[in-house]
């Protein structure tokens, strides 16, 4: 005890070991640990320009339902249907609450709810079906958004369980959310007799994922532990040290409740001890310590009894929300404290009340990518522009919740598509580059460590013509060759990496030989290719892609977005010098609407009617149905209807969600992008598949992702080609912190291009290589390894080249055609879905090259 003691009070970084035993501490070695943890948290408070102030927020209690799938043993907020007059709590009922808490100065609106109750309960679901809501969440949002609206308190959601799409849903519309840790003894929840048992939701590894999520997500987010269900001291120091890993990685958990358990009547646990003020103190005294200066820590004040002072001097620095309106729903016999009782209470310890929003200070002065659009004026109204504090003076009023007036308005470096290639761009990385990736040190320890030997350098490239080369296969490989060719697209695992390991010379000309001779027998000699024009029409995201260097900040010198006239112009342009299709897509804006894809893709087909609309990846699609709270399938079907006749099957990287959360922040999961292809293709819609391949990721990913596909493929039937995307590392954010290795080597290009063409045989005959990142060379190579199609002529290309690739913004027919017959075969014009060119598009297209070029200005005639 003394050494952790001493440690502690040196500021000394605790290992898991010392903080366990620090949690024993009582009587003068408690008061030595409140004192060092009481020095952090105001070291904390002097940092953030607020020293000694104790924030609370001002709040009212809407207990949306109290219905639950969960089963609690420690829970009275739950119950069951017939002892409500309801299953949920009505929409004027909302209102009136929300209004009560209006008039009396409050600002925020908790939403408590129990976890999808209408899993549970057939009286729930036929509530929400009677009331036009298709589940809980969709009710959640609408009365979020009735409350904005008509009060202009600020939403606080504490839902449960949410996955990465649901707090997407979320999002515009509440400044903040928030769900309990409470632990991560997983053997409380899995074991019978646990106070989880029989509770899907609060399964350990569960909740974590969801303040990963929201982190991810860019969500302010509140969480905490319940101390004294049945936890050890290990477990709940190992609680605590799991919301310090995730608060590191992704910076979104605002403020940890250290929430003392109280027994209660009529529960399965009303027997069991409190925990008592000795105990919650050094716990809160460790948190702290675990969690450091920077973290907003609570103990909730009407749970603490007279220990007020106590819980100060242990470390906390805010006091959550206590309401002058309504009672806490969740511990109905503990009321609050009025609020000037807590301020003088606060003020004998020495310290000063001040109020604050539901969102806290620093998330709300981060603004873009933490605070959405829809809700900046809403909490504008709210907060002192000083602080970020709430306004004490102001008083909430409803404001419209809607979407930017004009989320399609030219702004920025709108001739980036065309300057790229000529003034390049106007920094390496985007000026937010610290903050928006998440911790980079976080997510250099996840790579795995099958990743991290392959190291930063290029592993050796074949030898030149003439040089010594192996003249025999070596056994091992021979035989997975064998199995390739017997039965290639039921190639086990193993044999596939090992083709994958292939050897310069022999090994790699006899499995390229193999993949071509498939090649010819699925698809033909014809090297095909479209005639299309790339049209990204905005580059602002806050998603977070760190192999992306073509996202930017609003404000950086590279950004721009399109008008929707200009993209129409662009579509206009495509047609006239021959193109059949246009690919449509661009940064996750903040500021677009979900509905204004379907005016990007109605306005391409006004302007230019014949064109095909390839449009908008399954990152784009989550983005629209979620921002309009439709499915997946609604949005689709309304896409479809506005224009759209294929989805590029982008945003696939690497289908497995341990490279993907190293390669992306914040995109969609793995099963998210699934479900979208999947979903267009029962609606008969078209999509691409694809593969990032070559930063953080091994040979068993690409195997797993190709096996992956093919299986979608035989559910499905739905992708029209396989595009492989070598990474492009020059200017790309996981490479530039040091993460990445600098893409496949040649070798690997030409293993991974055959591979496809092998693991998919027989069910996708159309595999696609990337001029744009391939060195001609090896274009060809792959061309005569397998592949038999170059993709398109893009006339814009602007993704590859802001990452640093240097093989041009578009490629001619010519272009094409000369690597066609550089790799011995004939070419053809195809359309998107492989189907014949008409004889005035081919004409057409073979007039201008199939690329657009600007006519550069008359000159003025000059007086002589």
């Amino acid at each position: 005890m003394d050494r952790a003691l001493r440690r502690a009070t040196d500021a000394r970084t605790l290992d898991a070991a010392e903080a366990e035993v620090l949690l024993h501490a009582r009587g003068a070695d408690l008061d030595r640990l409140c004192a060092a943890a009481a020095r952090v948290r105001d070291a904390g408070l002097l940092a953030a320009g607020r020293p000694g102030v104790i924030t609370y927020s001002r709040k009212v209690f809407v207990p949306l339902t109290r219905l639950c799938r969960d089963r609690c043993h420690y829970c009275a907020f739950a119950t069951v249907p017939h002892r409500l007059p309801a299953p949920y709590v009505g929409p004027d009922e909302v209102l009136d609450i929300a209004r009560a808490g209006a008039a009396a100065g409050c600002k925020e609106a908790l939403f408590t709810l129990g976890d999808r109750p209408e899993e549970r309960w057939p009286a729930a679901r036929a509530w929400l079906d009677a009331h036009g809501y298709d589940d809980t969440l969709s009710y959640v949002r609408a009365m979020a958004i009735r409350v904005l609206e008509e009060t202009g308190l600020l939403p606080h959601l504490n839902p449960g369980v949410l996955s990465w799409t649901d707090l997407q849903r979320l999002k515009p519309v509440a400044p903040s959310m928030g769900m309990m840790l409470e632990t991560t003894a997983t053997r409380l929840w899995s074991e019978p007799g646990g106070p989880h048992h029989g509770s899907p939701d609060k399964e350990p590894a569960v909740r974590l994922r969801v303040l990963e999520d929201a982190g991810r997500s860019n969500v302010p987010f509140t969480t905490g532990i319940l101390v004294g269900i049945g936890e050890t001291p290990a477990e709940r120091i190992d609680a605590l040290r799991e919301i310090r890993r995730i608060s590191l990685a992704y910076g979104g958990i605002q403020e940890v409740i250290v929430q003392n358990f109280r027994a209660k009547p009529d529960t399965a646990m009303r027997a069991a001890p409190d925990t008592g003020p000795a105990e919650l103190a050094a716990t809160v005294a460790v948190a702290r310590l675990l969690l450091g200066p920077g973290a907003r820590l609570q103990a909730p004040p009407n749970l603490v009894g007279e220990e007020f002072a106590l819980m100060l001097r242990a470390g906390i620095d805010d006091w959550g929300g206590v309401s002058p309106v309504t009672g806490d729903h969740v511990n109905p016999e503990r009321p609050w404290p009025a609020i000037g009782e807590l301020a003088a209470r606060t003020r004998a310890a020495g310290f000063t009340l001040r109020e604050r929003l539901t969102v806290h200070p620093e998330h709300l002065r981060r603004g873009e990518p933490w605070l959405d659009p829809r809700l900046a004026s809403h909490v504008a109204a709210l907060a002192d522009p000083e602080t970020g504090l709430a306004d004490e003076r102001a008083r909430p009023r409803g404001l419209p919740w809607q979407e930017p007036g004009t989320p399609l308005t030219a702004t920025g470096r709108t001739d980036l598509f065309a300057a790229i290639d000529t003034d390049g761009r106007a920094t390496d990385r985007r000026a937010d580059f610290d903050s928006v990736y998440g911790d980079w040190a976080s997510v250099a320890r996840a790579v795995p460590e099958s990743a991290r030997g392959r190291g930063r350098t290029p592993a050796p490239e074949p030898a030149p013509a003439g040089r010594t080369r192996p003249p025999r296969l070596r056994p091992g490989f021979a035989a997975a060759l064998r199995a390739a060719e017997a039965a290639p697209a039921r190639l086990p695992t193993g044999s596939a990496l090992t083709l994958l390991d292939a050897g310069p010379g022999a090994e790699i000309e006899a499995l390229a030989a193999l993949a071509d001779g498939l090649r010819a027998e699925a698809a033909g000699d014809d090297v095909t290719y479209v005639v299309t024009r790339n049209i990204n029409f905005t580059n602002v995201c806050y998603t977070g892609c760190r192999f992306c260097a073509f996202a930017q900040r609003r404000t950086d010198a590279d950004a721009y977005t399109l008008s929707l006239d200009q993209i129409g112009t662009r579509a206009e342009e495509a047609w006239r010098v021959g193109a059949s299709e246009v690919c449509l897509q661009g940064g996750i804006h903040p500021d677009l609407p979900g509905s204004a894809y379907f005016a990007i893709a109605a306005e391409v087909k006004r302007r230019a009617p014949g064109l095909h609309v390839h449009a908008f990846s399954p990152m784009e699609v989550v983005n629209g149905a979620t921002r309009m709270d439709l499915s997946v399938r609604e949005w689709l079907q309304a896409a479809r209807e506005a224009g759209v006749d294929s989805l590029p099957g982008t945003a696939a990287e690497i289908l497995d969600d341990e490279v993907r959360w190293i390669l992306t922040k914040g995109k969609l999961p793995a099963a998210q992008w699934i479900e979208v292809v999947t979903t267009a293709h029962a609606l008969g819609i078209p999509t691409t598949a694809t593969m990032m391949y070559g930063h953080v990721d091994t040979p068993r990913h690409w195997v797993d992702h190709l096996t992956l596909i093919g299986r979608l493929q035989e559910e499905t039937g739905g992708f029209t080609e396989f595009v492989l995307l070598p990474f492009v590392h020059t200017n790309s954010p996981v490479y530039l912190a040091g993460i990445a290795r600098p893409g496949p080597t040649v070798l690997e290009n030409r293993a991974v291009h055959a591979l496809a063409r092998i693991l998919l045989h027989g069910r996708i005959g159309n595999i696609q290589t990337s001029w744009v990142k391939l060195a001609r060379d090896t274009v060809v190579d792959v061309l005569r390894g397998g592949v038999n199609d170059l993709g398109g002529t893009l006339m814009e290309e602007t993704i590859s080249r802001m990452a640093g690739s240097g093989q041009g913004s578009h490629r001619s027919v010519d272009d094409l055609e000369a690597l066609a017959r550089a790799a011995g075969r004939p070419a053809r014009m195809r359309t998107t879905t492989y189907g014949t060119v008409g004889a005035e598009r081919e004409a057409t297209a073979r007039l201008h090259g199939g690329v657009w070029r600007p006519r550069s200005p008359a000159l003025p005639i000059l007086p002589t």
